[in-house]
C-alpha cells in the first residue's frame, strides 16, 4: 500500500468566523513558512493573520497540525505521484516525473520545502509509520527503476533526499529563476541515468527524509520574534 500524508481536519461543522480566522490563519502560515521556514513562531502567524495567538492554536493545537494544513494539497500531490510512480509500466519515467513534482512544488511554493524534506515536530506513531511508508515506497521505486536498466546501479535512495535538498537550496536562494531551477532537475535526472554512469562514486550519504533539520534559516538580519 503507497503511503498516504496525513490529512487535515475536516471543515465541516465549523463556524463561518471559525472559517474565516482558518483562512487568515493558513495563508499567514504559507507567508511565514515562506519567509523563515517551518521553525517560524507561531507568534508571528498570528500577528500576520490578524488574530491571537490562542485562537491559532484552537484552530491548529500543535506546529505539526498547522504545517500539515498549510500544505495539505501538496503533500496529497505527492503521495499521489508517489502512486502513480509505482504504478508506471516504465519505472524510469515515474521516477522522474516524481522528481519533476516535488522539485516544482518546492518552486511554486518554498515553505513547503521545509514541510516535505523535514520530519514534523510531532512524533506521534501514526506520523512515523507514514514517513517510514513513504521511504519504503521511494526505495521500492529505486530499485524498480534500477531493475529496468535506466537508473544507474549505483544510486542510493538517500541520493534522492540530497536532490531535495539541493534543489531547496537554489530555490531558496534564486525564489523567482524557473530556468535555473529546471535547469539543475534536468541535469540531475541526466546524471541519474545507467548510460551517463562513469566513474565509481563515493559512498552514499546517510540521510534520510526523517533524520534532516526542521527549518530553511531564516535570512540573516531578520527578526521574526
Amino acid at each position: 500500500m503507497v503511503a498516504e500524508f496525513p490529512r487535515a481536519a475536516s471543515l465541516t461543522g465549523l463556524r463561518a468566523d471559525a472559517r474565516r480566522n482558518r483562512t487568515l490563519i493558513l495563508a499567514a502560515a504559507r507567508a511565514v513558512f515562506a519567509e523563515h521556514g517551518i521553525d517560524a513562531p507561531m507568534a508571528t502567524i498570528a500577528r500576520r493573520a490578524g488574530v491571537g495567538v490562542a485562537t491559532l492554536y484552537r484552530r491548529f493545537p500543535s506546529r505539526d497540525a498547522l504545517v500539515r494544513a498549510t500544505f495539505a494539497e501538496q503533500l496529497e500531490i505527492c503521495a499521489r505521484a508517489l502512486e502513480e510512480a509505482l504504478a508506471d509500466p516504465s519505472p524510469w519515467e515515474g521516477f522522474r516525473r516524481l522528481i519533476e513534482t516535488v522539485c516544482e512544488l518546492q518552486r511554486e511554493e518554498r515553505g513547503f520545502s521545509g514541510a516535505f524534506i523535514a520530519a514534523f515536530p510531532d512524533s506521534a506513531d501514526e506520523h512515523v509509520q507514514v514517513k517510514e511508508r513513504a521511504e519504503r515506497d521511494l526505495v521500492t521505486l529505486v530499485r524498480k527503476a534500477q531493475a529496468s536498466g535506466e537508473l544507474r546501479a549505483d544510486f542510493a535512495p538517500s541520493d534522492l533526499t540530497v536532490t531535495l535538498l539541493c534543489h531547496c537550496a537554489l530555490v531558496t536562494a534564486l525564489p523567482h529563476d524557473r530556468a535555473a531551477s529546471r535547469r539543475l532537475v534536468a541535469y540531475l535526472l541526466q546524471s541519474f541515468r545507467a548510460d551517463a554512469a562513469g566513474e565509481a562514486l563515493p559512498p552514499p550519504s546517510t540521510l534520510s527524509l526523517r533524520r534532516l533539520p526542521l527549518a530553511t534559516p531564516a535570512p540573516a538580519g531578520r527578526n521574526i520574534i
